[in-house]
């Protein structure tokens, strides 16, 4: 595990020894936890970026899916005859 310092500002600080001394843990533990969220978070957003830029491109490209043929898939949804997603003609 590695070590690494932070300068906290003091109502920072404050709010993280009131969250460690509730939960029974160390700042350290309070603060891994932190961060391994906040970073779950950022490449999440990181995924969804790359998924649009890919969206964007596809789309510039003309693969695309007439909104007619969504409406009817999505009008499927739960009948005996549900629809396969539409596909681009691409």
């Amino acid at each position: 595990m590695g070590v690494t310092t932070v300068r906290l500002q003091a109502d920072v600080e404050q709010h993280l020894e009131a969250i460690a001394g509730r939960l029974h843990r160390s700042k350290g533990w309070v603060i891994n936890q932190a961060l391994s969220e906040y970073i779950e978070k950022q490449q999440l957003e990181q995924e969804r970026w790359t998924q649009t830029l890919e969206a964007m491109e596809s789309a510039a490209q003309g693969k695309v899916v007439d909104s007619s043929e969504v409406h009817r898939w999505l009008n499927s949804w739960g009948t005996e005859n549900e629809q396969d997603a539409p596909r681009s003609g691409r």
